[in-house]
């Protein structure tokens, strides 16, 4: 896997977080769920990737985080969008918006339009 595969995943990962987050504050079982039953099961956030995603985006001040109980009465961690966190959602949703744009005309691209 190369960096930039790794920089597209964690990309992707990030803007799902945002994304969610943009809702409202929630758990990492909370965004995990709510981008599972969003995409129908198609996405799932492993804890080995969404976890480390959440230190960073903290790290990077995109998000802030803060201890509370969760639903089922149990001490969990509480991530928030930040200022900072909503400027980069939006600049990341313009990223990610025309990505998909490009590679859609790739896969309906005609052998010769070049």
């Amino acid at each position: 896997m190369s960096d930039r595969d790794v920089d597209l995943i964690q990309g992707t990962l990030n803007v799902l977080i945002l994304k969610t987050l943009s809702w409202g504050p929630r758990n990492g079982y909370a965004i995990a769920r709510w981008v599972r039953d969003t995409t129908a099961g198609d996405i799932e956030l492993e804890e080995g990737a969404l976890y480390p995603a959440l230190h960073r985006m903290e790290h990077r001040g995109w998000i802030a985080a803060e201890w509370g109980v969760s639903e089922n009465n149990r001490r969990a961690k509480y991530y928030r969008l930040t200022t900072l966190g909503r400027k980069a959602l939006r600049a990341r949703t313009q990223s990610w918006e025309r990505l998909v744009d490009a590679v859609g005309k790739v896969l309906h691209a005609q052998a010769g339009n070049a």
